[in-house]
């Protein structure tokens, strides 16, 4: 690929990881950007990361060929209006928000259909900031890419191959499609997660017992809840039809549960609880639309280097690990390490050496 001028607004979390899987792949782009502060900006020039030193002012991006829009959403409306009579016809503006439907709308009222490629990277912290940052946080991660109708197919499709040679996983939908989806499995559990922390932090006692005790489990799925504050107002405002009609759907699940726990009902306690776990071990299980998973499950001991002595013995064979974590809390049974690798040849070969060392390990049953 040329070489190319890539600018960004905001450059944070998101925008730096982008940043900084772009010069790993194509080392000799110029990369311009502006943040909210100017230190950010300053951080950024002195790591090399980024071509100026100090906040750019808007006409400054008129020579780049992509700009990421990585703000929150109602920023980056705002940003895209700003860009409009300064950015030259067949620079593509994308930006990296959760929610398609305002800022597409903004490109239509615009007339920027052609040149505006929604994208959302499904990837992430609960850690925020230029800091936190990494080349590989968009390795093998979705990366949802929306346009309207009259884009350029052969335009829609460079940028997508672009986006996918940075190591994530493109996947196209429509606006309207993306926004329903992410409503359903990450704007709602957001706020779910973070309901939950305000409900138990208000149940909590002087001495913080809940606090003190709350383990594997609470931690788990309430870490979201760690995330921006400033973002998900943007997100849920943007997205609020969307989210309201999820919420009340959830309240009915609730009351299902509620119901049945009220009249002390066995066979529909379970018959709810079997239906969760059902989907929810499913998650992992490819279903051959978009890419395959090798995985194996092994045991693991509490005890100091344990993790490090399953991967040392996979490097010492040679087997590249893609993905690793820990899927259950101590509370409840022992570790379990899920390891996933690049190739069923790997996978099976992984097993082999695991087992001979004396750790229990299996595939992942279908």
């Amino acid at each position: 690929m040329k070489t190319k001028t890539i600018g960004f607004v905001g450059l944070g979390l998101i925008g730096g990881s982008i940043a900084k899987a772009i010069l790993k792949i194509y080392p000799n782009t110029r990369i311009l950007a502006t943040a909210s502060r100017e230190s950010t900006i300053e951080t950024a020039f002195e790591e090399h990361l980024i071509d100026n030193n100090g906040l750019l002012k808007i006409h400054q991006f008129a020579q780049c060929d992509i700009i990421f829009l990585c703000s929150p959403v109602k920023i980056n409306c705002d940003y895209l209006r700003k860009l409009k009579d300064v950015v030259k016809p067949e620079c593509i503006i994308t930006d990296v928000g959760s929610v398609k439907g305002d800022i597409t709308a903004v490109a239509r009222e615009l007339n920027m259909t052609n040149q505006f490629i929604g994208g959302h990277p499904m990837t992430g912290s609960e850690m925020t900031g230029l800091a936190y940052s990494s080349a590989l946080l968009l390795e093998n991660a979705y990366y949802i890419l929306t346009a309207d109708s009259n884009m350029n197919k052969d335009t829609y499709d460079e940028f997508c191959s672009y986006i996918g040679s940075l190591g994530a996983i493109p996947i196209k939908l429509s606006p309207e499609e993306h926004d329903k989806a992410t409503a359903t499995v990450s704007h709602l559990p957001h706020l779910i997660a973070a309901s939950l922390v305000n409900l138990v932090k208000d149940k909590d006692t002087e001495l913080a017992i809940c606090k003190t005790i709350a383990a594997g489990g609470f931690k788990d799925i309430t870490r979201i809840a760690s995330s921006s504050p400033t973002m998900w107002q943007h997100i849920f405002l943007s997205n609020r039809d969307a989210v309201l009609k999820l919420l009340g759907d959830y309240k009915k699940e609730l009351e299902e549960f509620e119901q049945a726990i009220s009249d002390s009902n066995e066979d529909e306690i379970l018959k709810l609880w079997t239906k969760a776990k059902d989907y929810r071990d499913s998650l992992t299980i490819p279903d051959n639309t978009h890419t395959t998973i090798y995985e194996l499950y092994c045991d693991i001991d509490d005890k100091a280097g344990t993790i490090l002595g399953v991967l040392q013995l996979l490097n010492n064979a040679d087997i590249s690990v893609k993905n690793i974590g820990i899927i259950h809390n101590r509370e409840f049974e022992p570790g379990v390490l899920r390891l996933e690798f690049y190739s069923d040849e790997s996978m099976v070969k992984a097993q082999t050496i695991l087992t001979h060392n004396n750790y229990y390990v299996r595939q992942r049953t279908m």
